[in-house]
């Protein structure tokens, strides 16, 4: 039985040695991106109505996590994105989908735990009792079993083959209503 359990930006920025070692696992990044994604991930728990979930089993370790909190301009990914959703797709739609959005930014869970769920009801739960009209996240643009999960929890594509500045892969761009059904 997997236990998730909720902490704010606190605890967050304690157990970031965790946090790296499940995204490292998860995302095999370059080790040169891996401090740069350290200073990244600390510096998200600052953002407005922060909120980092962990699931761990019974012994207690930490095999999977996702974060999010309320984005809004001023905020790079944020800015990044309303820019291009606006010039693909007009003011109105990126109003509609990041006027008022929960930004899901990271979601891993470790392989040893992959197809389980868990990133289902770690997804589930951080949108549960959200305010906000909407929930954004960006992925690869492949078809993962993230992708598959995303839109079977409802997302839908804003963006595709969307290359963010000074990247070179190709990302989604997807969200969805809240609550979610």
């Amino acid at each position: 039985m997997i236990e998730i359990r909720g902490t704010g930006p606190a605890e967050f920025t304690e157990r970031l040695d965790t946090v790296m070692g499940i995204y490292t696992a998860a995302m095999n990044p370059p080790a040169d991106q891996i401090a740069g994604r350290r200073a990244i991930m600390r510096g998200h728990g600052a953002n407005p109505a922060f909120r980092c979930l962990f699931a761990a089993p019974p012994d207690g370790r930490a095999v999977a996590f996702a974060y999010g909190f309320h984005g809004q301009a001023g905020q790079w990914w944020h800015d990044v994105v309303y820019r291009a959703l606006r010039e693909r797709s007009g003011v109105a739609v990126a109003d509609a989908w990041l006027g008022d959005s929960l930004e899901l930014a990271e979601i891993h869970v470790h392989p040893d735990y992959q197809g389980k769920g868990i990133g289902r009801a770690l997804v589930h739960a951080l949108c549960e009792g959200r305010p906000e009209r909407s929930a954004v996240l960006s992925t690869h643009d492949q078809p993962t079993a993230a992708r598959h999960l995303y839109r079977a929890l409802g997302f839908t594509d804003l963006l595709t083959r969307f290359v963010f500045p000074g990247g070179h892969e190709h990302y989604a761009i997807a969200g969805t209503p809240l609550p979610l059904p």
